[in-house]
């Protein structure tokens, strides 16, 4: 049976790129009726080898910098022979991006199509160049056709930054072109799209997808109550996905509760673009291996770490020209295994740990805040706003009560036991009724 097919086609006027030769291959795919999906790994891994070998040579002949850091690593051309020498290709650090549009930039700039930029919350931005190309052709080839089950039948509700980011748009695109599903623009919270609008535009259109951070999905569940909107009635949604912000396991499971669907997680970044998605059965990320291709190394020494280890992410794009991504430290902490997922897709899995900064040093070791994040979940009087507070080896967690009968007094007391229990930890614990709600990044750590 023939693949559904994307429902909208761009071409680019006169546009010659090193990615052209991908077509064939992505065309034979669909000649197939397959995805990259459920390819043999050695098929997968053949398609990586040849990609990182085109991005490496685009990049050796069209940016001095990535050039010159191939040339002080001993290249003397753009070309690895298996794909476990991709750790001899020099890193790329974000503090020798920040601030500078143009370092990794490898088109002629009026070919920009669009930038998007990081927050810079941690410094000075990160921009990023697109060509329309990237966007509009190179960016749609790979298709995950068993990842996203949208068609042109469903509503997405986009509720992501559309301001700077790629988020917002990101989704856009790929709902509009790869399915041709009616997007509902929300953004998040902006002058044109309070809340109470955002939910009653869900329901005037019977929205089906919701694409949002874990935060705010929350808030607008706890929001539709405020005026009168009832989750599962007025609004039926299939599926949340989640991206932006991690969360863990069991606010996860509150939320599919709270809202009656499935919630997927969606792991990418403004640098980098789609990263990895859960499929139906949560068992981790599969890595959207048409697009990237993902390392995992020790933060310390850089050396790659095999599957089962935890370490920093790196990621290489393989689809883009405007401003490839080669062998970007993420940041983010997880560990690789090979797929034998029931799903059948043979995509490897990532399994996320958080951000490295955010790790909390509690009692002599390092703690994920997903992980405390979940264990105080797990107690079902406690709401979805909270703050970890971490001075001078001191933690503090601030909640709020959910739906309970217990005095401020009572919880306060059953979280500390619970949370000793579950991390050997004592604790301090304030219950407050007014922790401030976010239409940005949720910021929950402070330390």
């Amino acid at each position: 049976m023939k693949l559904q097919s994307h429902k909208m086609t761009v071409s680019i006027d006169e546009h010659a790129s090193h990615l052209e030769q991908f077509k064939a291959f992505y065309k034979q795919l669909d000649d197939e009726g397959r995805t990259i999906e459920k390819l043999p790994r050695q098929r997968i891994e053949d398609y990586q080898l040849e990609a990182i070998n085109a991005t490496l040579a685009h990049v050796w002949n069209r940016n001095e910098h990535y050039r010159a850091k191939l040339e002080e690593a001993g290249f003397t051309e753009p070309k690895i022979d298996r794909l476990e020498q991709l750790s001899t290709v020099p890193l790329l650090r974000k503090d020798v991006i920040r601030g500078d549009k143009q370092k990794l930039l490898c088109v002629d700039p009026k070919e920009i199509g669009q930038v998007h930029l990081t927050s810079g919350t941690s410094g000075k931005p990160i921009y990023t160049a697109y060509t329309l190309a990237d966007q509009y052709v190179y960016d749609l080839l790979p298709k995950y056709l068993e990842l996203f089950k949208e068609t042109d039948a469903d509503v997405a509700a986009v509720a992501l930054p559309y301001e700077f980011a790629l988020p917002g748009l990101g989704f856009q695109r790929l709902f509009q072109f790869a399915f041709g599903t009616a997007v509902l623009s929300l953004g998040k919270g902006g002058y044109m799209a309070p809340v109470d609008k955002s939910l009653e535009l869900m329901k005037e259109y019977q929205a089906t997808v919701l694409a949002t951070t874990p935060s705010y999905a929350a808030l607008l569940a706890e929001q539709s109550e405020r005026y009168g909107i009832k989750i599962g009635e007025d609004i039926k949604l299939k599926r949340i996905i989640l991206t932006g912000e991690g969360c863990s396991h069991t606010f996860r499971t509150r939320l599919e509760a709270w809202w009656g669907c499935e919630v997927s997680f969606f792991y990418g970044s403004t640098e980098c673009g789609g990263v990895a998605v859960e499929c139906s059965h949560h068992k981790g990320y599969h890595l959207m291996e048409g697009h990237v291709k993902v390392e995992i190394i020790d933060p310390v020494t850089e050396k790659p770490l095999p599957y089962g280890q935890t370490g920093e992410i790196i990621v290489t794009t393989l689809l883009r020209e405007g401003m490839p991504m080669v062998r970007y430290r993420s940041g983010d902490i997880g560990y690789l295994q090979p797929s034998q997922c029931a799903c059948g897709i043979t995509m490897d899995v990532l399994h996320l740990r958080g951000r490295m900064e955010s790790m909390l040093r509690l009692g002599g070791e390092d703690y994920s805040p997903f992980l405390i994040e979940h264990f105080l979940m797990e107690i079902p009087d406690v709401g979805m706003w909270y703050h970890f507070k971490l001075n001078k080896g001191k933690f503090k967690i601030e909640a709020e009560p959910f739906r309970t009968k217990l005095s401020d007094k009572q919880l306060a007391s059953k979280i500390k036991k619970h949370m000793f229990e579950r991390i050997g930890v004592e604790c301090e614990v304030e219950i407050r009724h007014d922790i401030p709600r976010t239409f940005g990044k949720a910021t929950r750590i402070f330390q």
